[in-house]
């Protein structure tokens, strides 16, 4: 584990350094929107297609999507109690449900997994976030923005709409072809596989973009402490006992517990920037909590192992 993230650090080093450099005046915004576009359309949809087509699909499936709504739902009823306790204002709050209940399992968890235990925990992390955080977070955690922030678009989507996307119709065409017992030719195996390598270093990358020491403040500290505890520590820790009760075993049970202790995911600073929310508040929670999971992860992956 010390080493992959040494690897996952220097990787997400190179991103942090973009931003400061900014070589060919190219911002760290423009290039992360590039990226994450170019992963999102075409390197994120082939692996998984590459990964559930040949992947064991059954029961355990529906675990990782009960696993994963109930840990969800746990950190999003604990940072509301906090909320409610200490009447905070509704677009902080509605940032700290995002930042404290949605973890960052595709472009951190994946490469983690990934790296720690093979190239089979690839499909773990792709079914904890395909069967269980997105459909989540485009549903409820959609009606729950809405809710804590101002919408002041005249078309308003239904929040199913958001699953209508590129990795999740090459889900399930890879379940179809899974479960049909259709094996992939030779060529488009071997495509697919040249794109999925691309995935990892990329999504690093972006990471590494994405976090910004200026955002920072001493002033969000009060904020920021309680969604650490919850996502850090109770998150996992619920995970833990939880998963005594599903069908999991060995590294299995280890891998889909570490998707649960990883740190606020990127994704939901567009969110709070559509939604206006306060986004610099979650931006620091995003930074704050990808720093400690470092020293974190290897401390749950102690302990599950």
């Amino acid at each position: 584990m010390n080493s992959t993230l040494i690897q996952m650090t220097l990787l997400m080093a190179l991103g942090v350094g973009w931003r400061k450099i900014r070589p060919a005046g190219l911002s760290a915004e423009q290039t992360r929107q590039v990226l994450t576009t170019f992963v999102y359309y075409l390197l994120l949809p082939a692996m998984v297609l590459e990964v559930l087509w040949t992947a064991d699909i059954g029961l355990h499936s529906l675990q990782y999507t009960a696993l994963g709504i109930a840990c969800i739902a746990f950190a999003m009823a604990c940072i509301w109690l906090v909320g409610v306790l200490f009447r905070f204002e509704h677009k902080r709050l509605g940032a700290m449900i995002l930042a404290a209940a949605f973890p960052n399992v595709t472009y951190l968890g994946l490469p983690v997994l990934e790296q720690t235990f093979g190239a089979w925990a690839r499909s773990v992390a792709i079914q904890v976030d395909l069967f269980a955080t997105a459909p989540f977070l485009f549903t409820i955690g959609v009606m729950v923005v809405r809710h804590y922030g101002e919408d002041e678009s005249k078309s308003h989507k239904p929040a199913w709409t958001y699953l209508n996307a590129p990795p999740f119709w090459a889900a399930a065409l890879a379940v179809a072809l899974n479960l049909n017992g259709i094996v992939a030719p030779h060529w488009l195996a071997g495509v697919l596989q040249q794109l999925s390598a691309a995935v990892v270093p990329l999504m690093l990358f972006s990471l590494g973009l994405a976090l910004s020491w200026t955002a920072i403040n001493v002033r969000n500290l009060p904020y920021v402490a309680p969604v650490i505890l919850i996502k850090m520590a109770l998150m996992p820790l619920f995970a833990m006992v939880l998963v005594q009760y599903l069908d999991f075993e060995g590294d299995y049970k280890a891998a889909v517990v570490l998707e649960m202790a990883m740190p606020s995911m990127v994704l939901g600073i567009v969110f709070c920037d559509r939604y206006r929310l306060d986004s610099s508040l979650y931006a620091m929670t995003v930074t704050v909590t990808t720093v400690l999971s470092l020293f974190t992860l290897p401390f749950w992956h102690g302990v599950l192992t």
